[in-house]
């Protein structure tokens, strides 16, 4: 998978220069949204066969700060998947290459009335398009 690039904005920045740690997060969204268009599953289509994916956990480790201008690289790949719940590693660089920030998000799949969505069952080529990415480091049944 190719990384997801984000170009750090003024608006992100706090009275210091440096980008506002909650702009992260905002940066691992967009880097999922675009892995999942790579997959070729874009999210948006995945809501209109009525499955959701909400965030379940999330951690980040900052290792340095960032400031307007830079350009960022995220590194996304999947940790572990069973067809319910999905988690996401993340590696955030600079230009210079510098880790910035290490992070996860652990993702649900959910249907409109709120219960776990069996994608195995359901969506069967998704799962095998996550099971083909490098990086997936376990995949097992449905719980």
């Amino acid at each position: 998978m190719k990384p997801y690039l984000h170009k750090v904005q003024y608006y992100e920045t706090d009275m210091m220069g440096v980008a506002h740690h909650a702009n992260y997060i905002h940066w691992m969204e967009e880097a999922r949204i675009d892995l999942m268009d790579q997959l070729g599953f874009p999210y948006s289509e995945m809501e209109r066969k009525g499955i959701f994916s909400p965030v379940r956990a999330l951690s980040c480790e900052y290792k340095q700060p960032c400031t307007f201008g830079d350009e960022i690289s995220v590194t996304v790949s999947v940790d572990s998947f069973n067809g319910v719940i999905m988690t996401i590693v993340y590696e955030m660089k600079n230009q210079n290459g510098q880790t910035i920030c290490e992070a996860r998000s652990e993702h649900v799949f959910l249907t409109r009335d709120g219960r776990f969505a069996r994608l195995k069952r359901d969506l069967p080529e998704f799962c095998a398009a996550v099971e083909n990415t490098k990086g997936v480091s376990s995949l097992t049944p449905d719980p």
